[in-house]
């Protein structure tokens, strides 16, 4: 791995297990795990015991845990993420599998006629 994936990898790490420190402090059952691609999460359960992971998009600062857009939150301030987070938790997770971040610089760049 090169040094600016290594550094990416380590802010998501540290990022990602103080949220897992202050979600366990406001008694929510959390848990850091590195997944077998070696992705950083954090995996908490809802209301009914359904499991989501929540990670790290550097690049737009944020904690997100699906693809919707009120599934996710700033990650510069942590008090406010733990919060969001623990309310989605509370609330219940969307139905259906848990969706994932992406871009499609194509479609970004046609919408602009660029």
């Amino acid at each position: 791995m090169n040094s600016t994936k290594e550094r990416r990898r380590a802010c998501e790490e540290t990022l990602l297990a103080a949220l897992r420190n202050e979600l366990v402090e406001c008694g929510v059952d959390a848990a850091f795990l590195i997944e077998d691609d070696g992705r950083p999460g954090v995996e908490l359960p809802d209301a009914t015991g359904s499991l989501r992971r929540v990670y790290v998009h550097l690049q737009f600062r944020w904690f997100y845990w699906g693809d919707e857009p009120d599934e996710r939150t700033s990650c510069l301030d942590l008090p406010a993420a733990v919060e969001r987070i623990r309310q989605a938790a509370q609330q219940g997770w969307r139905e259906g599998e848990q969706g994932e971040l992406s871009f499609n610089l194509k479609k970004i760049a046609d919408a602009y006629g660029l």
